[in-house]
């Protein structure tokens, strides 16, 4: 049977690369269908029911400043909001929300079903339609043909996956879910590389069998200022997480099972994340380390289910129960079930162009897990490029691609497509060259209007940040030409260890102090006033004490990636054959012809290459 309707997009999944792909596409005018396995597990969050962190928070800021909806989706499920890293420098401020997991899912599908562009169907793919190298459509496991003009695969840990628990293993996407099987072998005879990867998951627990008051409680911030620019309501009564440790004893509990381990007796092929191991893991890599700290995170209001942030395992059942109840605060706990472990297919996104197009197969695009990440952010922020790009190549558009001075989804995309990986990839902000300027407060400045002109940012957007913006400048205008006496200031000064004045001196001066802050300077009547009376915003106030404070990196980081760009604006044509260049060493070829950079900048980032290297190929495009 073949459906009558034909798509523009069909999107495989519905996991958060899936949701933001498929609203993406739709919004900008494409018809899509969105094909899943259970229409019930929409936007499911399978493992911590969380939203953000370091460098993960600022991408969902980037994904909400170009009108995607997991910020918003975010907002809306929050039960505790906290900014972390505040006691650094604002590049590291990193927004991270504790979510309401239900409530989660609940308003992505209530978003999806919103948009008449979207259409619905519950499935299993088990074959792409190829044509000529080109995407043509999927059959499903039901036998139904479905025609499109491009496909957005975002099959999470369901394709080939593989539950362990202790020395049990059985077929599985997730608890209770069925894999997919059939599109990688098909991958594979089109040409396509695959590899295996693995991640984990911590036991559920009962709320009400934990005694919190042997635990460290860790409650949200006063101030919860969301993630969506287009503002979101005040969390009340905020849900608090608590904080415990394991210890000497439970490590040795632990370490009885690990004959049993899948992780150590061979029977798991796939590697873990590096950033987030298994507690197995931990001791055995840390083994000088007497405990590990623990998390104990709420999974909604209206539920006692308990995620045990920090204890992801594969151990056998009964080796987890012990060692749970030896942990304080979890002394009589009861678990709703237990942890495992999963292993699943990946393809090297080294297959791809930046568009997250593949390379083999025309208007196929790869999104999320089977691109070898891991966290809800890097595959929201891929479903989003893909859907765009999707959308784009079916409407003869260029593909839209941001640059690592951009945006941190920028970063994320040129890693995977330029220096791949052999392990699950999270994003850090360390990986960001330019991390100042790609500030989590500053995302609708960078990409608001970009956002605007694709069709997904409202014009709302564009007004609000325009109203930000000139708030910003009067703010920083005034703080340039009020003085302030050394009366009023000097007993400020003297308490933050910095000298006092002897004459009027302008505001900003003061601010570019260290250890000065605004609000230090509150105590000026005349900038209290102004405030007031412009109605300036926290938002617009934070917003001005960077650029002061920050001014003189902000300028240097700032001609650095206009460096960057112009490298980026040399462009290599796609049909270069880069055998033909006779100076360079054949590792350099090789890489040059796997990855077929398209830009010098992409081409220098190579791991192996060499400046020398770099200089070959400009010769021979003649720049």
């Amino acid at each position: 049977m073949t459906l009558e309707e034909i798509y523009d997009t069909i999107v495989i999944g519905a996991g958060h690369a899936g949701c933001e792909a498929a609203h993406a596409a739709a919004k900008m005018g494409s018809k899509v269908l969105l094909i899943t396995q259970n229409l019930e597990t929409i936007a499911r969050m399978s493992c911590n029911p969380a939203m953000g962190g370091v460098a993960k928070g600022q991408i969902i800021r980037e994904i909400d400043a170009l009108g995607g909806m997991s910020g918003i989706v975010t907002d809306y499920a929050a039960i505790q909001f906290r900014m972390l890293n505040k006691s650094k420098g604002p590049a590291m401020w990193s927004p991270r929300a504790q979510c309401d997991r239900k409530l989660f899912e609940k308003k992505w599908r209530k978003i999806l079903e919103a948009n008449r562009n979207i259409d619905f169907w519950q499935d299993t793919v088990e074959k792409i339609i190829v044509n000529d190298k080109k995407i043509k459509g999927i059959i499903t496991k039901m036998g139904i043909k479905i025609l499109s003009s491009s496909v957005i695969l975002c099959s999470g840990t369901f394709l080939n996956g593989i539950i362990h628990l202790g020395v049990k293993n059985y077929k599985g996407g997730r608890s209770g879910e069925p894999s997919a099987e059939g599109i990688t072998k098909q991958l594979i005879e089109l040409g396509f590389q695959r590899g295996r990867m693995k991640t984990g998951t911590p036991p559920r627990l009962d709320g009400r069998s934990i005694n919190y008051k042997l635990t460290e409680e860790q409650k949200g911030d006063k101030d919860n200022v969301g993630f969506s620019y287009l503002g979101s309501k005040k969390i009340e009564n905020q849900a608090s997480c608590y904080i415990t440790y394991t210890s000497k004893e439970v490590h040795e509990i632990l370490k009885l099972g690990f004959d049993d381990s899948p992780m150590f007796n061979g029977r798991i092929q796939g590697v873990g994340p590096r950033y987030c191991p298994s507690i197995e893991d931990k001791i055995e890599r840390f083994a000088s380390k007497e405990r590990h700290q623990l998390f104990i995170e709420p999974e909604g209001r209206d539920t006692i289910e308990i995620y045990l942030n920090g204890f992801s395992t594969s151990l056998p059942e009964s080796t987890q129960i012990k060692a749970l109840k030896k942990i304080k605060g979890l002394e009589n706990v009861k678990l709703f079930r237990a942890g495992y472990a999963i292993e699943y297919d990946y393809f090297p996104p080294t297959q791809l162009k930046h568009s997250l197009e593949t390379k083999l197969i025309e208007n196929l695009f790869f999104c999320g897990q089977i691109n070898g990440t891991t966290g809800y952010e890097e595959a929201a922020a891929q479903g989003l490029i893909a859907g765009i790009n999707a959308h784009n190549k079916t409407k003869n558009k260029k593909p839209f691609i941001l640059n690592r001075s951009q945006a941190y989804i920028g970063v994320l995309i040129d890693d995977l497509i330029t220096k791949g990986t052999d392990e699950p990839y999270r994003m850090f902000t360390s990986r960001a060259e330019y991390r100042l300027l790609l500030r989590q407060d500053n995302a609708d400045i960078r990409l608001t209007k970009i956002g605007n002109k694709l069709g997904l940012a409202e014009n709302i957007r564009v007004e609000n940040l325009e109203e930000k913006e000139r708030k910003t400048l009067m703010l920083l205008n005034f703080l340039k030409k009020q003085s302030i006496e050394p009366l009023i200031i000097n007993s400020v000064l003297e308490k933050n260890n910095s000298s006092k004045i002897k004459q009027k001196v302008k505001l900003k001066s003061i601010l570019s102090r260290p250890h000065i802050s605004i609000n230090d300077l509150l105590i000026c009547e005349d900038l209290k006033i102004y405030i007031e009376k412009e109605k300036i915003s926290k938002e617009v106030v934070e917003q001005a004490e960077i650029e002061i404070k920050y001014s003189g990196y902000l300028i240097k980081e700032k001609a650095s990636a206009e460096k960057l760009v112009k490298l980026e604006n040399i462009r290599i044509p796609q049909d270069f054959e880069f055998k033909k260049l006779h100076s360079i060493s054949s590792e350099a070829k090789e890489k040059f012809e796997k990855i077929r950079p398209s830009s010098i900048g992409q081409a220098s980032r190579i791991s192996g290459i060499s400046p020398s290297d770099i200089n070959v190929l400009l010769v021979y495009l003649g720049k």
